[in-house]
């Protein structure tokens, strides 16, 4: 298991991260994101968005699981689990066509679906901690070795 971790000062810093991680993904790749709310969960996936070739405004898809973006280089899937009522309901919209499909996945609050991830997801997971500042980030991004290098981050 790969691990890397960033330091982000900034929502700029974690946007700019997400960018550099959508420019270099490939397709197949399935991100879950993990974090407290508030912690720039949207704002780093408007950054792989933007890496992507997206310019359409990117919003947390709250009420309908899954928002489809196909404009970019690769279509992208953003799906947000975090008021799923029923695991059922994943398979209800077909969530297999998306993680196994030629796109790119991006799952926040992946924890909740955690035995529908794939076993080659690439975990993030953004942390806050106050006392090095309001806007610091820590970044943790989690994988085997192969995906990881998939997604840029390795030499």
């Amino acid at each position: 298991m790969e691990k890397l971790t960033f330091q982000s000062m900034s929502a700029e810093d974690t946007f700019e991260l997400g960018k550099r991680i959508g420019a270099a993904v490939g397709a197949g790749t399935v991100l879950a994101l993990i974090g407290d709310l508030g912690v720039g969960k949207t704002v780093f996936t408007k950054g792989v968005a933007a890496g992507l070739g997206i310019s359409e405004p990117v919003n947390s898809p709250t009420f309908t699981i899954v928002q489809v973006y196909e404009e970019g280089r690769l279509p992208f899937y953003h799906f947000d689990v975090y008021r799923i009522g029923d695991i059922e309901e994943m398979d209800e919209i077909g969530y297999e066509d998306y993680f196994y499909g030629s796109g790119v996945s991006m799952v926040e609050w992946a924890d909740l679906i955690r035995e529908l991830m794939p076993p080659e997801t690439v975990r993030i997971t953004i942390a806050k901690d106050l006392s090095k500042g309001f806007d610091y980030r820590l970044i943790t991004i989690e994988g085997n070795k192969h995906e990881v290098a998939g997604i840029g981050l390795l030499g």
